[in-house]
């Protein structure tokens, strides 16, 4: 199986100020680009050469998790994202979410607290167990929840290509900022 790029519903520059066009240029066009390229290039006559990526994540190790991972991660993290302001998480998930965290709020302060306080790269997620209870993983390098049978809602992308064009050294700013570009009614699918 032959991978690409997922097609964004936005335009590079649609996500500005909270990411920049160049951010996405590099992040997206070309960090992802290389992780895409990567893995086509390391299945090859491998046990994973026509698999589909979650079957990768979660049955390989060395080079070929860390790239499928880091693909599934930056198509996962893109997608969760638009340019319209002001959407909201649904009924049911805003009820976990209260129920869990105490409020949006609240969950938002643990939430970035999280990606914040990752050693180095990796990424923070809001996941979902089997039964439906929330909580928040912290994964480092190419960590993806789904190989703990964990269901991802929701990543930020705490590894410095993801915010340094844009923020520096300020990880906490980009956290923050995220907010307003999270797309609540995708995330609210995935629950």
């Amino acid at each position: 199986m032959k991978f690409e790029l997922p097609k964004l519903p936005y335009t590079l520059h649609k996500l500005e100020p909270v990411i920049s066009e160049r951010t996405m240029s590099f992040h997206y066009g070309k960090h992802h680009q290389m992780y895409v390229n990567n893995l086509n290039n390391l299945i090859v006559g491998t046990e994973f050469e026509n698999a589909d990526l979650e079957i990768i994540v979660k049955q390989s190790n060395g080079a070929i998790f860390n790239n499928a991972a880091q693909v599934w991660n930056h198509n996962f993290y893109f997608l969760t994202f638009t340019p319209k302001k002001g959407t909201a998480p649904n009924e049911k998930l805003a009820k976990a979410i209260d129920q869990t965290f105490g409020s949006l709020d609240k969950f938002k302060d643990e939430f970035e607290k999280a990606a914040v306080s990752i050693f180095g790269s990796g990424w923070a997620w809001l996941v979902s167990d089997d039964a439906g209870k929330l909580s928040i993983e912290k994964e480092s390098n190419a960590g993806n929840p789904i190989t703990r049978g964990l269901n991802p809602l929701l990543t930020f992308d705490v590894w410095e290509h993801a915010y340094y064009l844009d923020y520096q050294n300020r990880r906490a700013d980009q956290m923050k900022a995220l907010w307003d570009i999270v797309d609540w009614n995708e995330v609210s699918k995935r629950y």
